[in-house]
C-alpha cells in the first residue's frame, strides 16, 4: 500500500485500464453518492467499462441526480475488475460486507478520501485532509487529468461538496471550494433547483422522526452537550428508512450554548450507531469516536458499538464530558 502525494499515478491507471468498479461507504451521504456518480460518469465518458456499487444502494433523496440510477447494490459472481475506486471511505470495512464479498480478487485498489482517520487502505491512496469534501479532490483530479466535466458530473460534484460543507457553512470551506463551485455552476449546475432537492424536499416521515427525537432530547455536561437516541422500535413504528436520519443531528448542534451534539441510533439489537458533531475545534470528536473504534473528522465523526443503547449512551457521553473538561 502506498500513500501518494500526486494525482498522476491515478490518472495513469485510468488511462492504462478498462474495467472499473466504483464504491463508497455504506449509509452513504451526499459526498459518497456524488463522488461515486461523478467518478463513474467520468470513466464512462472515457469509454471505460464501469460499475458503480453501494452496499445500501441509492438513497431516495439523491434519485433526482442525473444518471444516479447507475448506482446499484453489489452483484455476486461478477467478472474481475482491473481497478476498484473506493471513495470517501477511511476504512475498507466501511464499504460493507456484501460489497467486499462480491468483489473478485486481483484488482488494484485506489482510495481517494479526506478523513483524518484514513488507514491507507488502497494500493494507491490519495488523502487530502484539508479538503472539505472528497468531491473537491475529485474535481482536482478531473482538472489535472484534463477529463471533461459534464453537466451530470457537475451536479454530482456540487451535491458532494455542498452537503459535506453543510451548504458551505463549515469552517473547512475555503476560497478554493467557492472557486470550484463557480466552475461547476458554469458547467451547468442550476443552484436553485439542486438546492431545493437537497435541502427543501423531504418525506413527511422524516419530520415525524424529528418530532420523536426531540421528545427524548437530553442535555448534559452543564448543557454543553445535546443528544437524542432512536430506538429500533421507534424507527419501526414511524416507518423510517436509514437515510431519514441524515442531517438531523444538525438541528440540535445549532442550539445556543451546545458545543457537541450526539445522535445514538439502534441499528439492530445490540448494535448502536453513534454520530458526533462539534462546534469547538478544541473538542475533537474524531478522537472521541476513535476510543470506540470509529473515526472521521475533527468536527464530525462516528462509530458503531456492540452494546445495549443505554450503556453506549452513558459511555460516550462520559467520554465527551471528559474531553470537554480537559479542554477547559
Amino acid at each position: 500500500m502506498s500513500a501518494s502525494s500526486s494525482l498522476d499515478p491515478i490518472i495513469s491507471l485510468i488511462h492504462q485500464n478498462n474495467r472499473f468498479l466504483v464504491i463508497s461507504h455504506f449509509r452513504p451521504d451526499g459526498d459518497a453518492i456524488g463522488c461515486s456518480l461523478a467518478m463513474g460518469l467520468c470513466l464512462l465518458n472515457l469509454h471505460k467499462d464501469v460499475t458503480i456499487w453501494n452496499e445500501d444502494g441509492l438513497p431516495e433523496r439523491f434519485k433526482f441526480l442525473e444518471e444516479a440510477g447507475r448506482i446499484t447494490v453489489p452483484e455476486p459472481n461478477t467478472a474481475p475488475f482491473d481497478v476498484v475506486f473506493i471513495l470517501d471511505t477511511a476504512v475498507r470495512n466501511r464499504a460493507g460486507d456484501a460489497c467486499l464479498a462480491a468483489i473478485p480478487p486481483g484488482a488494484i485498489w485506489v482510495n481517494i478520501d479526506h478523513h483524518v482517520s484514513n488507514d491507507r487502505l488502497g494500493d494507491i491512496t490519495y488523502v487530502d485532509t484539508s479538503a472539505p469534501a472528497t468531491g473537491q479532490i475529485l474535481f482536482e483530479l478531473f482538472a489535472h487529468g484534463r477529463f471533461p466535466v459534464t453537466k451530470a458530473m457537475a451536479n454530482a460534484l456540487y451535491a458532494a461538496i455542498s452537503t459535506d460543507t453543510g451548504s458551505f457553512q463549515y469552517p473547512s470551506t475555503t476560497a478554493r471550494t467557492y472557486a470550484i463551485t463557480a466552475e461547476l455552476v458554469a458547467a451547468g449546475v442550476n443552484v436553485g433547483e439542486i438546492n431545493q432537492n437537497l435541502y427543501e424536499t423531504c418525506p413527511r416521515r422524516r419530520l415525524e422522526l424529528l418530532r420523536a427525537l426531540l421528545n427524548v432530547l437530553h442535555f448534559s455536561s452543564e448543557d454543553r452537550v445535546a443528544s437524542f437516541a432512536l430506538t429500533a422500535a421507534t424507527a419501526k413504528n414511524i416507518g423510517t428508512i436509514p437515510d431519514d436520519t441524515e442531517g438531523l443531528i444538525d438541528t440540535i448542534r445549532s442550539i445556543e450554548g451546545v458545543i457537541v451534539a450526539a445522535f445514538f441510533e439502534e441499528v439492530s439489537e445490540g448494535l448502536i450507531r453513534i454520530s458526533l458533531r462539534s462546534k469547538n475545534p478544541k473538542i475533537d470528536v474524531c478522537a472521541i469516536c476513535a476510543e470506540f473504534g470509529g473515526g472521521g473528522h475533527k468536527l464530525a465523526a462516528g462509530a458503531r458499538i456492540m452494546r445495549p443503547l443505554q450503556a453506549v449512551q452513558a459511555e460516550v457521553l462520559g467520554a465527551i464530558d471528559r474531553h470537554i473538561r480537559g479542554a477547559a
